[in-house]
């Protein structure tokens, strides 16, 4: 082997070891705030509500501007959109939240049930606001 075949190899082993070789082509990153999911509610009753939400730009949910933005600032996940400061009635009455889909290049399986449908929306703010 000559000194520079060495030095290559030396050097490729280096570089992989700091991980700045990629094992496969290089993928572009998302940018910040991409997104796409698909949000249902689920009431007692079986009835359901859902749209497509879509960000960059926001369009396909009745709040998707605002919804959009607590989620970028949650960075995609919903269990971290500040919740509201609302007085919710005691009423049970069930709902289920579902969102599917995308954010910044992770997958989002989301899945909870709210007391009612008070409590859904001052957990998750504008994200399952889907009644105009």
């Amino acid at each position: 082997m000559t000194y520079f075949t060495r030095a290559t190899a030396a050097a490729g082993v280096l570089l992989a070891a700091a991980g700045l070789l990629a094992a496969g082509p290089a993928q572009a990153a998302a940018p910040p705030g991409a997104g796409r999911l698909h949000l249902t509610i689920t009431r007692s009753g079986d009835r359901a509500d859902s749209a497509l939400l879509r960000c960059l730009p926001p369009r396909g949910h009745p709040y998707a501007a605002e919804a959009c933005a607590e989620l970028a600032a949650a960075r995609g996940d919903i269990d971290r959109v500040p919740a509201r400061k609302v007085f919710c009635p005691r009423i049970y009455s069930p709902v289920t939240a579902t969102a599917r889909g995308r954010w910044n290049g992770r997958i989002v399986d989301f899945r909870r049930t709210y007391t009612n449908s008070c409590e859904l929306r001052a957990r998750t703010g504008a994200v399952f606001a889907l009644d105009d």
